[in-house]
């Protein structure tokens, strides 16, 4: 019982992650990869905000101690969104997520293995690679089919 919120809000973030692409392409019409990606961020910052706001209003303070690299998040959010504005409307969403995902998968077992970024030592398996592996596989078939 108790994994089944984070399941839910997990499934929801998919599917967040699924329509961001698109939504952010048709504003990348406009002309600017960049405008499109700034406005996703603009309204989720709002977004953000208000809920910080509303719900938590834990000091800023706090962050004073966390390591230099705890601040590049955003980075990839930026990277993520401005380069899935660009690549869904050209390589069709199915195979831009597929080839994201494959990547998340990689480098996530790369990162489990070394315990790097503060988290658990997780050895890759054989069973944990040809996961990775069969979804590797998935990108040459969404992309040929």
């Amino acid at each position: 019982m108790g994994a089944i919120f984070p399941i839910l809000m997990t499934i929801l973030a998919g599917i967040g992650v699924a329509m961001q692409p698109p939504v952010n392409g048709t504003l990348a019409r406009s002309g600017s990869v960049i405008l499109a990606a700034l406005i996703s961020f603009a309204v989720g910052t709002v977004i953000l905000l208000g809920i910080w706001a509303t719900l938590d209003r834990t000091s800023p303070a706090t962050l004073k101690d966390v390591p230099w690299w705890a601040w590049t998040g955003g980075i990839y959010g930026v990277i993520f969104v401005s380069t899935s504005a660009y690549a869904a409307p050209r390589l069709g969403l199915a195979s831009m997520l597929t080839i994201a995902i494959a990547a998340q998968l990689a480098a996530a077992l790369v990162i489990d293995h070394f315990g790097l970024i503060r988290l658990p030592q997780t050895p890759i398996t054989g069973m944990r690679a040809l996961g990775v592996l069969l979804v590797l596989a998935g990108v040459v078939l969404v992309r040929k089919g």
